[in-house]
Formats: structure tokens, sequence, C-alpha cells
């Protein structure tokens, strides 16, 4: 038996929200895989604790080399040592993507497979005037178009937004305890100017994405139509 979902609902024609509004949405969903998103951040943590690690023990590697000659133990015993270690985080850091990614699967899909479901039922529950006025072709066209677009969201703000403020948070501690705090600083303004322009392109890209989804759901609609109305197109349609 399919277990009751109590999330707000999501209603056709609201106007556009912003990515953070909408994972607040999605959080009930979300909330009832609660252990593998938990253990899946965990997976992230460790996979960029691991990718920070190799460049340091790398370094480290390079400078054991210099060992100077009187104890000949030591000039096997260290770089065999650093470098299985070396190899070890290398292979930490593809072990926890790759569990990070098992673990993480079915809470995605549960949650895309609730949405999808919901905005089925939606649809069902609304009045004959709306289906009389129907516009299939476009409808399920947005309504795909909507599923892949949450799992891709979930998707991004897991596997790349937390991932990257953890992999920036560690090499900013690296770089102000290792080396000089003005190293922090040019990465943090290096850092800024590239989100402000990331942020300025993807709000530009986002009109004329606007515009071509605009036109692919009207296609789509244009077809499905004609195919629910095949006698008419046929003898009345030029």
């Amino acid at each position: 038996m399919r277990a009751a979902a109590e999330p707000m609902p999501m209603p056709a024609g609201t106007a556009p929200q912003s990515d953070w509004r909408t994972l607040a949405r999605l959080a009930p969903y979300l909330w009832r895989y609660r252990w593998r998103v938990g253990a899946a951040l965990l997976m992230v943590t460790g996979a960029k604790l691991s990718n920070v690690g190799v460049p340091i023990l790398l370094k480290d590697l390079v400078d054991r080399m210099n060992i100077k000659a009187g104890d000949p133990l030591a000039l096997v015993v260290v770089p065999v040592g650093l470098l299985l270690a070396y190899g070890l985080l290398r292979l930490m850091t593809t072990v926890f993507t790759e569990l990070r990614e098992l673990v993480f699967s079915k809470a995605t899909q549960g949650a895309t497979r609730q949405v999808a479901l919901q905005t089925f039922e939606h649809l069902h529950s609304l009045s004959l005037r709306f289906h009389l006025e129907r516009q299939t072709g476009g409808m399920t066209r947005d309504i795909e178009r909507g599923v892949r677009a949450i799992e891709a969201l979930i998707t991004y703000s897991l596997y790349s937004i937390i991932p990257t403020l953890v992999e920036v948070a560690l090499v900013l501690a690296i770089l102000g305890t290792r080396f000089d705090a003005g190293f922090v600083w040019i990465t943090l303004a290096a850092l800024g100017a590239y989100v402000v322009f990331t942020v300025w392109v993807t709000e530009w890209r986002t009109r004329f994405r606007v515009e071509a989804n605009s036109a692919d759901s009207a296609a789509h609609n244009h077809a499905i139509d004609s195919l629910l109305n095949y006698e008419t197109v046929k003898y009345f349609g030029n």
C-alpha cells in the first residue's frame, strides 16, 4: 500500500519561485529518506576530505624524497608508505563518490516519483471545464520537464553546491594555516567574481530557455492534438 503523502500541493500555473524555496517544498519528500540523505552527505564530506588531502600528501611525498643518506630503511619505508597513502586517498575519493550514488539514488527517485504522482492526481481532481480546454501535449511535456528539473535540482544541490562549499571551506582553511592570509582573500575575491559572473550568465540564458520550453510545449501540444483529432485533421485539414 502506498503511503499517503503529506507535503504541500504543487498546483499548476503558480508564479516562478527560487530554487531554495523549491527545495524547501521538496524537503518533506526527502524527509522520508532522511537516513539516506544523511549518509550521502557523510559520503560527500568524506570524498571532499580525501580529495583535499591528496595534494597535501603529494607535497609531503615529494619532500620526503630529499631524505639524506644514512638510514637505508627510511629511504624505502617513508616514500613507499606515503605513496601507498596517496593511492589510498585517491581510491577513497572514488569509493565515497560511488557509495554516495548508491545510497542517494533511491531517495532521488522516490521524491521525484511522489511529486509526479501528486501532480497526476491533481490533474484528475480538476474540473471538467479544464479538461475540455486541455492542451494535452504541452501539459504532458511540462510535467515531464518538471520532474526532470526536480531530480536535477536535488542532485545538483547535494552533489555540487554542498560539496563545493565544503571543499572551499577546507581549501581556505589550508591556505590560512599553511600560507599567508593574503592567499585566502585572493581566493575569496576570485570565487566571488566567478559566482557573480555565473549567476549573471545563468539569468541571461534562462530567458532563452523559457522561450525554448514554451515553443517546445506548443509544438508538442499541436502534434498530440492533431493525433487525438485524427479524423478532423484528415478530412478538414490542409
